[in-house]
């Protein structure tokens, strides 16, 4: 017995000793992360490394370099073109624009080259059946180019409809591009795309790497869903490929999301952002030029303004984050969030208990159920906390809720891909749309309220009534949030 003791506690002594030594090597992870590695990699002895090899390594030094060379090629170029586009044409509206809207468009210009773009048409999808009918009818008029990005990608039934209808654009000499997440579409065959490539269309994965065992990176996915068709019609949102998102999914029940069809130049910075996925990710020979054909300049009749703005795992600004936190510190009257993941760090927190003590009236809802447990529990955790600060949280009812949205003072919004959670803000590479619109705001917020009625409200009376083991999986999921 001794002599299997002895071995235990050198066991345990080298784990710990690796451990240390591993995560502190990593000289740009921050606090609250290296201490919960240290705890995974402790607790969970030989298990807890091999996670690490898989979700705790940052991206390569390759991967970052190949995304940067692409933003400086795209982003900056258009932030220009447009920016000396609308100079001088829209100096009347500039005098009634609010100098909220002026210091969240110079936060995004500063932070991320994000272009304003002007008199967009923009729609807000809720409904699945209503997007993918309106996206598979865009995609049947395509003229030139479709592009897509999606973070899932399913070969069921929505899924081999709109592969479908690519395929038959293929066919028609139409340009086809689709990039793929390898992790949220690990279950795709290979032969899924072999009909379309066939026909002359192009898919590959994000950063050209397929899930095995070689590929030990897998923490940082492409979260983005971006469609763009002509360079004139762009999509980006909530909504993935599959019948799950059209409600299809019995143990989920009704799913309740958030999208947005642009028509305007507001489709040229989502264009940007797909090109510069896409040559980070295809091989040479398959890389775009940035063409004036991929970038029409449209007149149009619409009133939105808006930008485009992304963040990722390849700069340490978390631009997207840092607009949320704006956005919130500017607030007079009234925040409304939705998201299905509520993971905030603490300068997320802060902005928001400073809010609430300031008199804005915070209101934050979230599923009933997860479809990730673990983070629900973290995320139940964070909403007693926000509950306390003075925020309202409400727990939708009526399915399952992964809308991504936030609206300020019924004033401007945002709507994307990036969920309230560390995930989003530091790990996935993510799109939001920032739209400075009141009556897109008063629209979204009416949507709210319509939520409301498939909601109730977490009040300190259901928190107070939780089990000690409902407590115990909430606090011990929170231990992980800064690595879910």
């Amino acid at each position: 017995m001794s002599y299997i003791s002895t071995i235990f506690w050198w066991f345990i002594i080298i784990n710990s000793t690796l451990a240390i030594f591993t995560i502190f090597r990593d000289k740009t992870r921050d606090i609250a992360s290296i201490w919960a590695w240290l705890l995974a990699l402790i607790m969970l002895p030989g298990i807890g490394f091999i996670a690490y090899l898989f979700f705790g390594r940052g991206m390569s030094d390759k991967d970052i370099y190949d995304i940067k060379q692409q933003d400086q090629i795209g982003l900056r170029e258009l932030k220009d073109t447009l920016t000396e586009r609308y100079e001088h044409q829209h100096e009347a509206r500039d005098e009634v624009f609010s100098n909220n809207k002026k210091e969240m468009v110079s936060l995004f210009q500063g932070l991320d080259n994000a272009a304003l773009t002007r008199d967009n048409e923009v729609d807000i999808y809720s409904d699945g059946k209503e997007k993918f009918d309106q996206l598979l009818e865009d995609i049947k008029q395509a003229k030139h180019h479709i592009h897509l990005v999606y973070y899932i990608f399913r070969g069921d039934k929505i899924g081999r409809a709109i592969v479908d209808a690519l395929e038959e654009k293929a066919n028609q000499g139409v340009e086809v591009r689709v990039l793929y997440d390898p992790v949220g579409t690990r279950w795709m065959t290979r032969s899924f795309f072999k009909k379309l490539k066939s026909f002359g269309g192009q898919a590959c994965p994000s950063f050209g790497e397929r899930v095995h065992i070689l590929n030990m990176r897998l923490n940082y996915r492409n979260h983005r869903k971006i469609v763009v068709i002509d360079g004139k019609i762009g999509y980006t949102g909530g909504f993935n490929v599959g019948d799950d998102y059209l409600g299809e999914y019995p143990e989920m029940g009704y799913w309740r999301d958030t999208h947005v069809r642009i028509v305007g130049n507001g489709v040229l910075p989502l264009q940007t952002r797909f090109l510069t996925d896409w040559n980070a990710s295809a091989g040479e020979v398959q890389q775009v030029p940035y063409d004036d054909q991929y970038f029409p300049i449209q007149e149009t009749t619409g009133d939105v303004d808006l930008q485009i703005v992304s963040s990722g795992p390849d700069s340490t600004e978390q631009q997207i984050k840092k607009g949320f936190i704006k956005m919130i510190s500017l607030a007079r009257k009234s925040v409304y969030i939705q998201t299905p993941y509520l993971v905030p760090d603490d300068a997320v927190l802060e902005t928001i208990d400073i809010a609430s003590k300031s008199g804005v009236e915070i209101h934050i809802m979230i599923p009933n159920k997860p479809d990730h447990p673990f983070i629900y529990q973290a995320t139940l955790s964070y909403a007693e906390q926000l509950v306390e600060y003075g925020a309202h949280v409400h727990i939708y009812d009526g399915g399952f809720l992964h809308a991504k949205t936030i609206i300020v003072d019924d004033e401007m919004l945002s709507i994307g891909t990036a969920n309230f959670d560390i995930r989003s803000f530091k790990l996935n590479f993510e799109v939001n749309t920032f739209m400075y619109s009141e009556k897109l705001a008063q629209a979204y917020h009416a949507q709210y309220m319509n939520d409301l009625q498939h909601a109730y409200e977490l009040t300190p009376d259901i928190i107070a009534n939780y089990s000690l083991w409902e407590r115990f999986k909430q606090q011990f999921s929170r231990l992980f949030s800064p690595i879910l």
